[in-house]
């Protein structure tokens, strides 16, 4: 049925893929990993790059302006401490112009780096919203083609294959996040 409906509206399909990657970038803790999937997974690879690279973008240019119109209580926020003590995140609160867009363009690039706390963090600066927006989407092309390349090349492999690396991909979540709690106990 859904796969009926997205061949018949691919319009609405694509704008759903942008708007949903506009919302992820919003709340600044959701991952947009389950949004390129499905993306990938519904379009051809360059369309659906197409539509990543737009809803990212916008995504990040929505919640610039939002928060830097008022949001800055998300600083705050328990976990935002240990993101906020990144010397990259502090020097970028605290720069503008070519160093700040060589800031986020390499903040962008890593995938690892919560990109709420890039956008919170460039939206408290005094760098500009398209100089921000420029940076940003730039940033994120790069991380974006390997992410769904990657996407594309799983969702072609044998069920087997997929479920192993969906399982080792777990596996180094849980051991991420438990060696991070077992410093943070140090």
């Amino acid at each position: 049925m859904t796969l009926d409906w997205i061949s018949l509206h691919p319009f609405w399909a694509s704008l759903i893929s942008i708007l949903l990657n506009v919302f992820v970038a919003i709340t600044g803790i959701l991952p947009s990993a389950f949004i390129t999937v499905a993306t990938v997974g519904l379009f051809d690879l360059k369309y659906a790059l197409l539509l990543l690279i737009i809803g990212e973008a916008l995504g990040a240019i929505v919640s610039f302006i939002l928060y830097r119109k008022g949001i800055r209580k998300l600083l705050s926020y328990p976990k935002m401490e240990t993101i906020n003590k990144n010397k990259y995140i502090q020097k970028l609160r605290n720069t503008d112009g070519v160093t700040a867009v060589f800031i986020i363009l390499f903040l962008r690039v890593l995938p690892f780096v919560p990109s709420g706390a890039v956008t919170l963090a460039a939206a408290l600066s005094p760098i500009h919203v398209l100089t921000f927006s420029l940076a940003s989407t730039t940033g994120k092309i790069p991380a974006l083609f390997i992410e769904a390349y990657s996407i594309a090349h799983v969702l072609t492999m044998d069920t087997k294959w997929q479920l192993f690396i969906i399982l080792l991909i777990c596996l180094f979540y849980f051991l991420y996040v438990g060696f991070k709690k077992w410093k943070e106990k140090k």
